[in-house]
């Protein structure tokens, strides 16, 4: 029997599918085959840390998803998808990390018995998830098959969210404020970066009121002083020093739902080009926050950041946002809309991003963040509410 826990309602999920059977009617695909685990939990509901072995839903015009995967996880998917019992099926155990066989060549049998053998059938290709192993033994198990590249359909059905999606992401933002709360409460000179992770990791997991907290798609990023020109450190046993600033990259996480949430500390007195530069950032965030409207260009928010950053005598460029929303390891961006200046993307009411502006120069890093919202008239709302500035602890 469908699962008696689904995070969101049958008619949000038929709603969800029914864009997936659209895009696919306009590509001509007859069956998709999804493996991203944000797609898969995006369309069934399914949740499970499975993701390092093969797995994947197929989806058809004119039936209910099939949940495909290692047998033993097949009974996580009866307890969290919404289908059917029948709609779930596994592979023997003998197909992992086996050289004598492979997973492609069981769901292969399948499509073939399904009479879909020779017909045109949609792949993520562009996907952590799915290997070039893979996409060979389909191409010989299924040779009569017009094997398509469909990276990204699903993703793109995601961009725009339904009120239950933005109620998830407003409670991961409460779980951001927290832990960045925490943050600024308990950072000191001398303690130990991976004690001070540790309380991250328990206020992201104990969550904030009833909302609890699941585990977020990337760790806590924390790299100090000459260490922070790199964006994606992680933390060691050092303790943090004073006359340096740490940029901590965090996120919370509701049912899957994220609110990436950057702020920098300072512990001493700052330099004033830092000081500076976080003021110029803060200034920059808010044209971009001015900019991202529904109607205008993506680019528009990145450009509407740059001029207000060049104006400081800051020179930076290239991506300083991306869409969120539910994701898996190892990354919670949903890998379509960027915010660079040649994105011509419009953007719609719904629509939430992690607008992330950092500075990684060349010894020394600052990062002051927002997850946003594109509202239906107006600037983008800031999901978080706290000051936009560099953080001193002296």
């Amino acid at each position: 029997m469908p699962a008696q826990h689904l995070p969101f309602s049958a008619s949000e999920y038929a709603r969800r599918l029914a864009r997936v059977r659209q895009s696919m009617a306009a590509r001509d695909i007859d069956v998709l085959f999804v493996e991203d685990p944000s797609n898969m939990a995006w369309l069934t509901g399914y949740d499970g840390w499975s993701f390092y072995v093969h797995q994947g839903v197929l989806v058809f015009p004119d039936a209910d998803p099939l949940w495909w995967g290692r047998a033993q996880d097949a009974n996580g998917a009866v307890r969290t998808v919404w289908m059917d019992d029948s709609r779930v099926a596994g592979y023997a155990d003998n197909y992992v990390q086996s050289t004598a066989r492979h997973p492609m060549q069981e769901l292969a049998a399948r499509l073939r018995d399904l009479g879909l053998a020779g017909r045109r059938i949609g792949l993520e290709l562009e996907n952590y998830y799915f290997s070039a192993k893979a996409w060979l033994v389909l191409r010989e198990e299924l040779p009569d098959a017009d094997l398509v590249d469909a990276t990204a359909l699903v993703n793109w059905q995601r961009a725009v969210k339904s009120a239950e999606e933005i109620a998830f992401m407003r409670k991961a933002a409460r779980i951001s404020e927290k832990i960045v709360d925490g943050i600024l409460d308990r950072v000191e000179p001398g303690l130990k970066k991976n004690e001070l992770v540790a309380d991250i990791l328990a206020d992201a997991v104990r969550g904030a009121g009833e909302a609890w907290g699941d585990y977020a798609a990337i760790v806590p990023l924390l790299p100090s002083g000459s260490d922070a020109a790199a964006p994606h450190l992680t933390w060691d046993g050092r303790p943090f020093e004073k006359g340096s600033a740490t940029f901590f990259e965090i996120a919370g996480c509701y049912r899957r739902y994220h609110a990436p949430f950057c702020r920098t500390v300072f512990l001493g007195r700052p330099p004033r080009h830092m000081l500076d530069a976080a003021e110029a950032l803060a200034e920059g965030l808010e044209a971009g926050l001015e900019a991202a409207r529904a109607g205008n260009r993506a680019g528009d928010v990145a450009d509407a950041l740059y001029r207000s950053l060049e104006r400081a005598g800051i020179e930076r460029d290239g991506r300083c946002g991306y869409p969120i929303g539910l994701s898996y390891p190892p990354d919670w961006g949903e890998r379509t809309i960027s915010f660079r200046r040649d994105d011509d993307t419009v953007l719609e009411p719904g629509m939430t991003f992690h607008f992330m502006p950092g500075l990684w120069m060349a010894d020394w890093g600052l990062e002051i963040t927002e997850s946003i919202l594109i509202r239906d008239s107006g600037p983008a709302e800031c999901l978080c509410d706290r000051p936009r500035r560099l953080f001193v602890k002296d």
